[in-house]
Order: C-alpha cells, then structure tokens, then sequence
C-alpha cells in the first residue's frame, strides 16, 4: 500500500471525526519529495513502518490532564499509538515536569523535545506576525480562522514563519469564543479600565494597554493566587467551562462578555528536523489526528461551555457586557495596535492583509445568513 492509498483508507476512517478535515493547503506545506514514493516492483509495500517505531518528546503548556487542552492531548496521542498500531508514541510532559511551559517553544526549536502544545500568541516576542494567528479581537470566529488556515492561505504564511525557527506547525485545537474576564470591581465605563492590572496576552494584551490597562502575562498556575492577593485586578482565561475549574469567581465576581478572542486557534507543532525524518506514513498518521484534535477540541470546548453556563447560574454569577465606550475604545486601540505592528514588521503586514481579505468576505457572508438566522432564532 502505497502512502496515498494508506492515507485515503486512514482519512475516510476518520471522517466522521476529523472536520477539519486533511485539505491540500496542508498538503502542499509538507515536502513531499523528502520521501518519494516507492517504485512499483512487483513488491507489495505495506507495513513499512514494522520494528521502525518512532518516539515523539512532546511538552505542553498545560498541567497533565488539563480538562480540554490537556486531555485532548492526550487523546491526540492515543490516536496516533491506535491507528499506526503502536508505531509512533507521543510521550507528553505537562508543563514544567521536562521544560517550563512557555519555553516550549525554544525548546522545539533547539530540538530539546520534538514537538509541543500551546497557543502561538505566546510567542509574539519571536515575532509580532505569531499572534495573528491565534486569532485577533473583534476578529475571526473559530469556523472563519479554520476556513483561513485550511483554504485562505494562513497555514502557508504560517509555516513558512514557524520554519525560519526550525518549527513545522499544525492547528491543535480552538477555544472558541472566549470570555471579556473576571474583575474584582465593576466596570461602569472606560475610565475604571484606567491603570488596571490585568493578564490578558497576545493581541488582546496590546489593545487593552492601548485603553490604560496594565496588561501582564502569566502562567497558568499563578493567576488565581495573583487574583486573590490584588497582584492583578483582572484576568481573562478561557470560558466558563475552565474558568469556574480555576475558582476565578470566588475572588473576582464581575464576569464579562469578550470580543477579544473569538476563536483561538491551539498548536501542535513539530521541531522541522524531528518532521523531516519520520516516514510519510507517520506523518501522513500525524496529520489526519492533528486534524481530528483540532475539531474536536473546538466541539468540545463549545458543549463544555453551554454546561458550565448553568453552573454559573448556580452560583449566582451574573454575566454583564463591557460598557459601550469600552467597546468602541477596543476598537480604535485595535486599529492603532495594527497600523503600528504593521509598520513595524512587514511579516505582521503580510498575514494581516491575509486576514483582512479573508475576514471581508467572511463577514459580508456571514451578515447575510448567520446573523439574519440568530436574530430570527
């Protein structure tokens, strides 16, 4: 069986879970011409990979079974040890047992483990152009950024990014829309945002400093206890699914609605050597259960959430919207924020204009059937 017909057979299995789905723009970012196919001599080329067992180092930015992120790393591992019948093992380090949780990325890079889980804005120091593609306030929702990525060109100015590091990256997951943040006082208009100490990253962090916040990045494991102490006065995390896990509304009571990340994308990505030298069949195997992880973490995230929503209820939490002017001020921040990265580094410029062309089409599409259909439902 040659690596086509293994990957037909592989995908069709998958299908029904996989939505995402193996596209050709993932396709054409793999070097295929690394590994030819194999000439036809008679010889039935099926199992290649027996006794050639591959072992991937991989480490998260999350504790080990994090609920969500964590666990559907988890499965993404199992996947693969099922479906390649225990050829390829994925040994995952939760954050912190191998390396600490935001130096997976240089150590990616290095080549100190093969691959890891997290969120690419974490990486804007590398390069401002990486937080685009989490996603951007007021921006993509999880469906338009997987349409971007598969079909608008994002994996391809991706990867070609993620190379110059050493770095071959895939989608790993979506949080879908997240919350505006847990705050210890209410928030009545613009002027309460004023000097706030609050963690929130990537693009969101920039265009909240824009409006007078103090925006910090911390791991995981430090918010609440920085919550608690007045270290911070606000923090954003994901949703009500995780966020109630974290016990952010026994020392912040004021939840918000967000407009900050409406669907942000996770990675799995690879260390380019370790990639370049497992066979097309591992990889083709990797492929198709990044895929399926990707789609499935998105569902899950989105089925977790509506549950956790009555759970709130429960507790008495009280979900409010930001006040209008801090809308509108998002905004005009969100411009400036742009216009400045953009003259600031062309990379940023490039994948920005990407999405600009896409999100247009995406909005002027989705004006005409999904808002017409929310309104009427």
């Amino acid at each position: 069986m040659n690596r086509r017909d293994f990957l037909v057979a592989t995908t069709t299995s998958s299908a029904a879970l996989a939505l995402g789905g193996c596209n050709e723009s993932n396709r054409k970012a793999i070097d295929y011409s690394k590994h030819p196919e194999p000439k036809e001599s008679g010889e039935k080329h099926i199992n290649i990979n027996k006794n050639k067992k591959s072992v991937v180092k991989l480490a998260t930015s999350w504790p080990g079974s994090f609920p969500i992120m964590g666990t559907g790393v988890e499965k993404f591992a199992q996947r693969l040890k099922d479906i390649s019948g225990g050829s390829l093992e994925i040994k995952i380090y939760p954050k912190n047992t191998l390396v600490p949780d935001l130096a997976v990325f240089d150590a990616c890079s290095s080549g100190q483990i093969d691959a890891f889980h997290s969120g690419p804005y974490y990486w804007k120091g590398k390069n401002s152009a990486f937080s685009l593609y989490s996603g951007i306030p007021f921006g993509f929702s999880a469906e338009e950024i997987n349409s971007w990525m598969l079909f608008g060109g994002g994996f391809e100015l991706w990867r070609a990014q993620y190379e110059k590091y050493n770095l071959h990256p895939f989608m790993g997951g979506n949080t879908n829309i997240q919350m505006g943040g847990w705050f210890r006082e209410e928030i009545k208009s613009l002027s309460d945002m004023n000097g706030l100490k609050m963690r929130i990253p990537g693009l969101g962090g920039e265009v909240f400093s824009k409006m007078g916040v103090n925006s910090v990045l911390l791991p995981a494991g430090e918010i609440y206890t920085s919550l608690e102490r007045g270290v911070i006065d606000a923090t954003e995390w994901v949703g009500p699914a995780l966020d109630i896990k974290m016990g952010f509304h026994k020392v912040a009571p004021f939840y918000y609605s967000g407009w900050h990340e409406p669907g942000s994308i996770l990675e799995v990505t690879f260390n380019k050597q370790f990639w370049d030298k497992l066979s097309s069949e591992h990889q083709g195997m990797i492929e198709v259960a990044a895929n399926e992880m990707n789609s499935n973490m998105t569902y899950e995230f989105h089925y977790e959430n509506i549950h956790a929503l009555k759970r709130l209820k429960e507790l008495n939490i009280e979900i409010r919207q930001f006040p209008q002017d801090v809308v509108e001020a998002g905004k005009k921040a969100l411009q400036e924020v742009l216009k400045d990265f953009s003259q600031q580094n062309s990379d940023f410029e490039v994948v920005y204009k990407s999405i600009q062309n896409h999100l247009a089409l995406s909005k002027e599409w989705s004006d005409a059937s999904l808002r017409y259909f929310l309104n009427a439902r």
